[in-house]
């Protein structure tokens, strides 16, 4: 074939065929740009992207930089009251329950409703109770910020109302003789009247100091449920009264009628002889059950044949006995 006819027949385009080969052309050329053009546009993003974390960045260390400042504000702080002695405080050395009646009180006589009334928190007061149980005692107000576990934001609010009795004792070291003008005398700020502890009711022992209107109220309740005292040293059992306490009121406590409400233990129930806070179930059951095998009590004493009553119980209960 004559290479004249073979450019006519295989090599010339109509003008279909050459918009065709042009839109393929294209195509190829887009397929191949593309993806750098992409990439490019990518680019351009991150860029953007990067200055906006650039900016965040910043940011975070400007927190950073607040925070420490407030650290090194709050150990500063901490290094200042490190002579308050706490254990049991949070990080910021503050306890946020302040609510409580505010009154005034002798931090050496306050009972431990009394404490709660105030506001403090249990083993805060159980705190409190143990040192004063131990013999502490306070002589300013100050000396209240060494108990563990009281923040300063609460002795801040209750030291206004604190009012220590003052107390004058006598010299120790002193052997000689004063003359009567001078002789050493302890006073108090108020004189508390006698309470006979068989006949006084409430308002008698709320006068009393560290005494409050539930502790006056439970030294009653035992008392009735004892059928009455027949020793001072038996108010001291009260439950919730402190030791402490006890000791300060002991001076004022009397007993002019010693007479108690008997328990006839030949007719006694069971649930009669429990119902006394000395007997209670674990006593009244044996004493009924051997009087049901034996017979009849001849005597108070002997009930000490039962087996669970030692001496020392004997002596507890045998003033509240009778046989009959």
């Amino acid at each position: 074939m004559p290479w004249k006819e073979f450019v006519t027949d295989y090599l010339s385009f109509t003008k279909r065929d050459r918009i065709g080969i042009i839109i393929i052309i294209l195509v190829i050329t887009g397929i191949f740009f593309l993806p750098k053009f992409f990439s490019s546009h990518r680019d351009s993003s991150t860029g953007s992207a990067g200055t906006d974390s650039t900016w965040v960045t910043a940011i975070k260390q400007l927190e950073k930089k607040d925070t420490a400042i407030d650290d090194r504000r709050f150990s500063q702080y901490n290094e200042d009251n490190s002579s308050a002695y706490q254990y049991d405080r949070p990080a910021n050395n503050y306890y946020s329950k302040t609510k409580g009646q505010l009154f005034y009180f002798d931090p050496n006589t306050l009972p431990a409703d009394g404490w709660q009334k105030l506001g403090l928190r249990d083993k805060t007061i159980h705190t409190i109770q143990n040192y004063l149980g131990k013999g502490g005692q306070f002589r300013k107000p100050e000396d209240l910020q060494r108990i563990y576990g009281l923040f300063p934001n609460e002795y801040e609010r209750i030291a206004p109302y604190i009012k220590i009795e003052p107390v004058s004792e006598p010299n120790k070291n002193f052997t000689g003789k004063l003359s009567p003008e001078i002789q050493p005398v302890k006073t108090y700020a108020s004189r508390y009247a006698d309470v006979d502890i068989n006949s006084a009711d409430t308002t008698a022992f709320i006068a009393l100091p560290g005494i409050g209107s539930k502790l006056a109220a439970r030294i009653i309740s035992f008392r009735d449920k004892l059928g009455g005292f027949y020793s001072v040293a038996q108010l001291g059992e009260t439950f919730g009264l402190p030791d402490s306490t006890f000791q300060k009121i002991k001076q004022y406590l009397k007993l002019e009628n010693t007479s108690v409400r008997k328990i006839n233990i030949n007719k006694a129930t069971i649930d009669e002889l429990k119902a006394h806070p000395y007997i209670k179930y674990s006593l009244a059951s044996p004493i009924v059950a051997y009087r049901n095998e034996h017979g009849a009590f001849a005597k108070v004493e002997d009930i000490k044949k039962v087996m669970l009553v030692t001496d020392d119980i004997y002596n507890k209960i045998a003033p509240y006995l009778i046989v009959q």
